[in-house]
């Protein structure tokens, strides 16, 4: 065929058939009835079976359609993709469930007076009482691990980056992934095991210190990654003009890579803020306020929903407390995500001009 005449044609007729936009809907659509008259035909009760089936159905009738209409080339195309939504989706449903549960739940007693007062002489199958002491000890705790474990792990991870060479920088960077990697009870334990040679009792400041051991890994390998993307052309710019490699540090790399670092810490104090066994062990709980972190027993949040669901056989009001504080807890850490996520728009190198 000449060049005169694939001009003359239309761009429609050079493109094969293609199915339409709508059609991943219409065959979600059909998918989602068959599995559910499969379902209801074999008997099966869990929605979890009739979704499954669904998802099964939905990829292999995305690939029989577009095979027949577009071809297989383009059926491949389409069967990738249908697999990252349905396992996209099989990743939000249980979140989307969580959340939707703990709302349902936790509306129920979560008012002003909640907040605002503690639990006191309130016993736990009796309505009444609050979170405001757990809330307290849980800032104060936490605030304490972020003001231990970010510098720590900050100035780990510069060394790590900008200095680090030979065996010395390689243990530390095998440390740091074991430390990734252990349960927050062998934190509490040693913490622990400290507090009993010294004959201590628990207080809210050992509480910190444990949470400050699984902070710090998380901060170390999340700055470590945001010195790395800092190109080398500026730190040799400044160290061209004379500038010590401290003060480029200081004044040139920190600066630009402020926005990770920034967002790195406030996912390691969301990561440690539900934290429960370290607490548990150290820290005992405490009914009343205690604004002292260095002397005696501290409420917490995760602690606090701990005892009042294991209290909640039989009581009520144990347990709307328990899911009241829950949502209180997601609250908290969804605070800490959309702020990390401002700052690090905010502080993002500028595009164009």
């Amino acid at each position: 065929m000449s060049t005169a005449s694939l001009a003359g044609k239309s761009p429609s007729t050079l493109r094969g058939a293609s199915l339409p936009k709508w059609s991943p809907w219409a065959i979600a659509a059909g998918s989602i009835a068959v599995a559910v008259a499969i379902g209801v035909g074999a008997g099966l009760n869990s929605k979890v079976q009739w979704g499954l089936i669904a998802a099964i159905l939905f990829v292999l009738g995305t690939y029989g359609i577009a095979a027949r209409v577009e071809g297989r080339r383009q059926a491949k195309d389409r069967i990738a993709t249908s697999l990252v939504w349905v396992a996209f989706l099989i990743a939000v449903i249980p979140l989307v469930s969580l959340i939707w549960v703990t709302v349902a739940r936790g509306v129920k007693v979560l008012d002003v007076y909640f907040l605002t007062h503690s639990m006191g002489v309130v016993a736990d199958s009796e309505p009444g009482g609050g979170i405001y002491a757990a809330i307290i000890g849980s800032l104060e705790q936490v605030g304490l691990a972020t003001l231990i474990g970010a510098p720590i792990g900050i100035l780990t991870a510069i060394y790590l980056v900008e200095y680090g060479r030979g065996r010395l920088a390689k243990s530390v960077t095998f440390f740091v992934d074991v430390m990734t990697g252990i349960p927050s009870i062998v934190a509490g334990l040693f913490i622990l095991s400290l507090m009993l040679i010294f004959d201590m009792q628990p207080f809210g400041f050992a509480g910190s210190l444990a949470l400050a051991i699984l902070m710090m890994p998380v901060v170390v390998r999340s700055t470590e990654e945001m010195l790395k993307l800092v190109p080398n052309e500026l730190r040799e710019a400044s160290l061209a003009l004379g500038v010590p490699k401290w003060r480029t540090i200081l004044k040139v790399v920190l600066p630009t890579s402020i926005g990770g670092i920034t967002t790195g810490v406030m996912l390691a104090v969301a990561r440690i803020a539900g934290e429960t066994a370290p607490v548990l062990l150290l820290v005992f709980g405490n009914p009343f306020i205690n604004n002292n972190p260095f002397e005696g027993a501290q409420a917490s949040l995760p602690l606090y929903i701990y005892q009042q669901y294991s209290q909640s056989a039989g009581a009520n009001a144990a347990y709307d407390r328990a899911w009241a504080a829950s949502l209180t807890l997601i609250a908290f850490v969804m605070i800490l995500n959309m702020v990390a996520r401002g700052i690090a728009r905010w502080k993002a190198p500028k595009t164009g001009r």
